[in-house]
């Protein structure tokens, strides 16, 4: 069992890593087959309603089986070894899905011309991607997805939780990883009305599960994440003062 659980494993995170790399051509439009531009034009009606129901499937997929008490639950099904692997291979499988079905709205909202601004703003995109990969590192990026889990039920060691940390981007904001996508998501020189109605929804969607997420951390990890939280804004590399300062100019 343990040997399947760690082809398991593997076999989930191989098909995240096609899924993340994929997300990538996909947004950006490029390389990739299928993205978010590409394809023959339908009804306005239609592609919006189908794109709601794409992304609310994923929202709802993701942020059911990122939650504690559902984890609880499930782990008396599956065991908890793969877990991990199982909810990154279902939120990879609801975004191929999303790729694949994805209806284009290809009319333009804005487009830059000039071209030293448009390899600016393609930087952006491409720090965006970084940012998330590379945050992923910071905290682990083998739990993170699964494989930590299954290595070690495969040596029969138990799993532990990891420590508490604050490493690399860490120390700016709480959420790297999000920060990163929403910078990738908005960073386009060219922008359409189906990638800004991707954009507003993913951000929306971040905003929105951010707050779960955040009160899950705090009941995990207690006064260390809150005073986490008086230390470090959770998006915006601001200090607190100046982070309040935008949240009212914002009101």
């Amino acid at each position: 069992m343990a040997v399947l659980a760690l082809v398991y494993g593997l076999a989930a995170y191989a098909v995240f890593f096609v899924t993340f790399l994929y997300a990538i051509g996909f947004v950006g439009n490029l390389v990739v087959p299928k993205s978010i531009d590409s394809g023959a034009e339908g009804p306005l009606a239609t592609a919006l309603a189908v794109n709601a129901l794409l992304l609310t499937l994923f929202a709802v997929q993701h942020s059911v089986m990122a939650r504690q008490g559902f984890k609880r639950w499930w782990t008396r099904i599956v065991p908890q070894s793969i877990e991990r692997s199982t909810f990154v291979l279902v939120s990879s499988l609801v975004l191929l899905l999303m790729y694949w079905q994805w209806r284009p709205l290809p009319a333009t909202v804005w487009s830059v011309e000039n071209q030293a601004v448009a390899g600016l703003i393609w930087a952006f995109f491409w720090i965006g991607w970084l940012t998330v990969l590379f945050s992923t590192y910071m905290i682990d990026h083998f739990d993170l997805f699964g494989l930590r889990q299954v290595y070690l039920n495969f040596v029969g060691r138990s799993y532990r939780a990891l420590d508490f940390s604050t490493r690399g981007l860490y120390r700016f904001v709480r959420h790297p990883i999000m920060l990163g996508f929403i910078v990738a998501f908005w960073a386009a020189p060219h922008m359409t009305v189906g990638r800004l109605v991707f954009a507003i929804a993913t951000t929306g969607y971040i905003l929105v599960a951010l707050q779960l997420e955040e009160r899950d951390l705090v009941a995990f990890h207690g006064r260390a994440y809150e005073a986490y939280k008086q230390q470090v804004s959770m998006l915006l590399p601001l200090s607190k003062v100046e982070e309040g300062a935008a949240e009212r100019a914002m009101k």
